[in-house]
């Protein structure tokens, strides 16, 4: 018989806009895993560690070393369970990660289903899944992220009071809308280097009474021109169009299929449908953009303000004795539980009617399922199969973060 918890093996990724070495939240918790070969080398960059079945890099059990999906195949109605096999069949329907991220990722969205399905279609290579990615980013240090629009009437505003700006305009009288947003986004990814170039040039030399509350952009303009280049058109879309959120421990926000995003810096713990869609347009070589007219005319106008971006946490009825929160975004392939623990005390979550990945982010405590204890400690991971019970109790304090479908 199968055991219902298997404690996972993970590997990280070494993007170039990772965290140095030991710097990387995400390193540092891949080599706390009891047994493994992963060493952090100090000269390489660590970006995001992958907890699941997505076979790029795929998550193994610890005991045996069999990736997990080949486990989950063998043993389907006792582990995913068949509310979860009717919905989803037998691949998780989430991918959690750990990602430390020390400069921008590449301005992106991730295609919706019928547009997944027609990318894939057409270059199964490029685009691997048919399917749509809408993700969560729950903060494990200050984030700093663009995610979504301004509201409109910011938008109008700095397009008035910032003249560089209005060569991306249809003309000097446009009355902003989702569409003319669009368009200007659009106008802005297709422009020559020299464009771009010369447009932030000019922004730097309007004083900085004239961007009111987006003052900021003058703050992190060269910013996004050291990381990448003046000619990078992400500056522009990202600083003009987008919101900018700085976020603590536990904030999160929720990015839909099609919406756009750039993180910019942090540690967070992200999770989302199973997919690994991309198109992306700045923050990145020319050569590996994708086309800014099918980016343009993929975009979701929402959110369309900060505050429409932020998925809060709530109280989870999962948790018996109050100390579980969940992170619930509008869509049905997963939520994420949040287990935080002060020194001595337990908690109880209630059995799951699906499968779940958790990850220790911080602390140590002992979990007990069916009847067996075993101690966990920063950095280890489990798959918990769907049905079982689950109590920790801290030892020094604890944080368990734990993705799950039903």
């Amino acid at each position: 018989m199968v055991d219902s918890i298997i404690q996972l093996v993970c590997e990280c990724k070494n993007d170039p806009w990772g965290k140095q070495g030991r710097d990387s939240l995400a390193a540092r918790l891949c080599a706390l895993t009891p047994g493994t070969d992963f060493k952090i080398d100090e000269s390489k960059t660590y970006s995001e560690m992958w907890m699941g079945t997505y076979p790029m890099p795929p998550s193994r059990a610890l005991s045996s070393g069999q990736p997990l999906q080949e486990v989950l195949d063998a043993n389907k109605e006792e582990l995913i369970g068949k509310s979860v096999l009717t919905k989803f069949d037998n691949k998780l329907p989430f991918l959690p990660k750990i990602l430390s991220i020390d400069k921008a990722l590449p301005l992106q969205i991730h295609p919706d289903k019928d547009l997944a399905a027609q990318l894939h279609e057409k270059d199964p290579e490029h685009y691997p899944d048919d399917n749509h990615k809408p993700e969560i980013a729950v903060a494990l240090s200050k984030f700093e992220t663009f995610v979504g629009w301004k509201n409109l009437d910011d938008i109008q505003a700095l397009f008035k009071a910032v003249e560089p700006l209005q060569r991306f305009l249809p003309d000097k009288n446009t009355r902003f809308t989702d569409d003319v947003m669009k368009r200007v986004c659009q106008a802005m990814l297709e422009a020559s280097d020299e464009t771009i170039s010369h447009t932030q040039k000019k922004m730097m030399a309007v004083p900085k009474e004239s961007y009111g509350k987006q003052s900021y952009i003058l703050d992190l303009l060269p910013r996004m021109q050291k990381q990448y280049s003046i000619q990078d058109p992400g500056c522009l879309v990202a600083l003009v169009l987008m919101n900018f959120l700085v976020l603590g421990p536990g904030d999160s926000v929720y990015v839909p299929a099609d919406g756009i995003h750039a993180y910019l810096s942090g540690d967070i713990v992200e999770c989302m449908a199973y997919s690994n869609n991309i198109l992306n347009t700045g923050f990145c070589p020319r050569a590996d953009r994708d086309s800014p007219e099918l980016f343009a005319a993929s975009l979701k106008a929402s959110p369309h303000s900060a505050a429409d971006a932020i998925l809060p946490s709530k109280p989870s009825d999962k948790g018996t004795l109050g100390k579980t929160k969940v992170y619930a975004p509008p869509m049905s392939e997963f939520n994420m539980l949040l287990t935080q623990l002060k020194a001595g005390e337990e908690e109880i979550v209630k059995a799951i009617d699906g499968p779940s990945v958790m990850v220790v982010t911080s602390g140590a405590a002992t979990l007990t399922a069916e009847g067996k204890s075993r101690d966990i400690n920063t950095g280890y991971i489990f798959f918990i199969g769907h049905g079982v019970e689950t109590t920790f109790e801290s030892k020094d304090g604890v944080e368990i973060f734990r993705a799950y479908a039903e």
